[in-house]
């Protein structure tokens, strides 16, 4: 059972909705005067809908008696909400093209595109990466979980990009392994709103549940270590291409602690920077932020692995529009003109891929 001031305890991995079993809220302040299904929802970071079924379904209490979905809620009440398992649910292939990069007995590279989220869950139970991989006959590994098979790590829905999916069980643990070690590389370009301070900016700060939004992830004390470093590598009007080394894999983590700077990522609904989308010609529910390096070791062979996706088109002519540049958006790869790719020397040693 989790217990808090108006919030449970929710996982790392967050977007799924709320962990079944027993969460014990106790209302706030900023919480009191709310309905109990708003406030549920709010909670527990999950639909209205959701939230006003276990209400109606009498998995909701409030200081021990059931109240309707309408009942305003007062500080100091405890609201008791059991969350039921979700009923097992069959995982079906489906004939999905992808952008396989790598493939061998081991692993599979894919360059996900954005709109694809990675693995089914509650709303999402059709159209993701594992959906597709399994519609081209791909063994994965059970080491992922039943809905996550081979999945190592993972990319947000609106983020395209580079992922390495494990087929063995074997590839799973060692790249788990790896990953944990921080042996794994992962270079995110990205685009944040206005300026940086400095050409290089490490930002170090804990990630949990936004306690205003449960729906939103934060920079809050007492959340899970993150370290991502920035480096510019071009300065725009609008803003600055920045290459981005995620040293941990906290949900959100470039997108929260850029926002923490000041600077959110650019085309980001959710963390402040969707004000300029129009003006660098981005999509509708698109950020700039692209999974476009990704290095570790083979987990059978030792072998170091480089991997590298040039940005895809939407972002490539966002990228021109931003620097008022017409052929950086024809060009095949514009990262590696403006040095996405050099002074790599934030490689630690031993590092996937670092010399010696």
């Amino acid at each position: 059972m989790s217990e808090a001031a108006g919030r449970p305890a929710t996982s790392e991995a967050g977007g799924a909705g709320p962990a079944p079993g027993r969460h014990a809220l106790v209302v706030d302040e900023a919480g009191a005067g709310a309905r109990l299904d708003l406030y549920v929802a709010g909670a527990l970071g999950t639909s209205r809908t959701h939230a006003a079924t276990l209400v109606a379904n009498g998995d909701v209490t409030v200081d021990g008696r059931r109240e309707k979905a309408s009942w305003r809620v007062r500080a100091g009440e405890r609201v008791d909400v059991n969350v039921p398992p979700p009923p097992g649910r069959e995982v079906l292939p489906e004939a999905i093209p992808l952008d396989v990069v790598h493939e061998d007995d081991e692993i599979v590279v894919v360059n996900k595109p954005a709109g694809m989220v990675v693995h089914p869950a509650p709303g999402n139970w059709t159209g993701t990466l594992v959906n597709a991989l399994m519609g081209r006959g791909q063994e994965l590994a059970e080491g992922g979980g039943e809905d996550r098979p081979g999945l190592v790590h993972r990319i947000d829905k609106d983020t395209s990009g580079l992922l390495v999916v494990a087929k063995t069980d074997r590839a799973h643990r060692v790249l788990s392994h790896q990953l944990a070690e921080r042996r794994v590389v992962r270079r995110y370009a990205t685009v944040c709103w206005g300026h940086l301070r400095e050409d290089r900016i490490t930002v170090e700060a804990p990630i949990g549940r936004d306690p205003r939004d449960r729906k939103r992830m934060a920079v809050v004390q007492g959340g899970k270590a993150a370290r991502t470093d920035f480096v510019r590598l071009a300065r725009f009007d609008a803003g600055d291409l920045l290459r981005a080394h995620l040293h941990t894999g906290r949900t959100h983590q470039i997108r929260v602690h850029l926002a923490s700077t000041g600077h959110p990522v650019l085309g980001d609904d959710t963390y402040g920077g969707g004000g300029g989308r129009r003006l660098v010609g981005l999509p509708a529910k698109r950020h700039f932020l692209h999974a476009a390096w990704l290095r570790f070791r083979h987990p059978a062979t030792g072998a170091a692995l480089d991997f590298r996706a040039p940005l895809p088109d939407d972002l490539r002519a966002s990228l021109a529009a931003l620097a008022g540049d017409r052929a950086m958006g024809e060009h095949p790869d514009p990262l590696t003109l403006l040095g996405f790719y050099d002074n790599d020397e934030l490689l630690r040693p031993g590092d996937a891929g670092a010399d010696g």
